[in-house]
């Protein structure tokens, strides 16, 4: 074999070994991003779910509060007709006295 051929095989081969090695040290990086991702992801989604838990924690609070305030709006209502039915009976007997 002349030595051009040698020096072509080989430079093939090394060109083989250099891609191959790329290709592990790529898929090896690859992994490693991929690990990276899904721990940032799995981080964001604690942190979403402690959000959500506060966020909802103050939905609770809000609609309770709003509870109460209808809760009295309805108890105002209920002595409001008592009120009424009171004062009618008030000017009923007025005009039975008057009469």
């Amino acid at each position: 074999m002349s030595a051009g051929w040698v020096a072509v095989i080989t430079a093939l081969i090394a060109g083989a070994c250099a891609v191959l090695g790329q290709a592990i040290l790529a898929k090896s990086n690859n992994q490693k991003l991929t690990q990276d991702l899904f721990a940032r992801i799995d981080k964001q989604s604690e942190l979403n779910d402690e959000k959500l838990k506060g966020d909802i924690a103050v939905i609770k609070t809000e609609i309770k509060t709003l509870s109460d305030r209808v809760e009295k709006h309805n108890n105002l209502i209920e002595r409001m007709y008592e009120v009424e039915g009171a004062v009618r009976e008030l000017q009923h007997n007025q005009q039975r006295g008057a009469n």
